[in-house]
């Protein structure tokens, strides 16, 4: 005897346009998400030379700013607090004293920044950030000494005039190794 197939299979979807519609909805979030990737530091390197130019340096022209692997500051040798940075950075510059030591004008004043391959992000941006603080002090105080207005409000040529007078220079040594022994 035959037996009847029974008709109650159970009723089943059409799952055949579902992964259509899964990759539909895929390739929908990645064009319409936007990915914010960090800037990082803007800032501008000297272009590239096949030979580099070596050249003999006063060194009463050269601040020297150290870290170290235990996030200690250095300025000149010396463990320094960073609040104090700015304005050592300021006075080096400037040179109010006229001091044998430091650089006679601000054109030839030149900032060492050496890290340790173990020194923090955050210590390294805190110092990067008070070097940086002084020269746009400095370029405050210079743009108001010829125009009177801070030196956001100049017109482009002004800047650069200012820069001219007080170049920002900040010369960033290969990282050592020290804090790995």
């Amino acid at each position: 005897m035959l037996k009847k197939k029974s008709r109650r299979a159970g009723k089943q979807i059409n799952a055949g346009s579902m992964a259509d519609i899964a990759f539909l909805l895929l390739i929908f979030f990645l064009v319409t998400t936007t990915i914010n990737a960090e800037k990082g530091i803007p800032v501008k390197l000297p272009p590239w030379v096949d030979e580099p130019v070596t050249s003999e340096l006063n060194n009463r022209n050269i601040l020297s700013v150290k870290v170290n692997a235990e996030n200690q500051l250095l300025v000149e040798g010396e463990q320094e607090d960073i609040a104090e940075l700015k304005t050592m950075t300021m006075e080096f510059i400037t040179n109010p004293e006229q001091r044998k030591d430091m650089p006679a004008s601000p054109r030839s004043a030149i900032v060492s920044l050496q890290n340790d391959r173990g020194t923090s992000y955050d210590m390294y941006i805190q110092v990067y950030n008070e070097l940086k603080a002084a020269y746009h002090q400095l370029w405050n105080e210079k743009a108001k000494e010829l125009s009177g207005v801070t030196y956001e409000e100049l017109s482009i040529e002004d800047k650069k005039k200012v820069q001219k007078e007080i170049p920002f220079v900040i010369s960033e040594a290969e990282p050592t190794n020290f804090g790995e022994e």
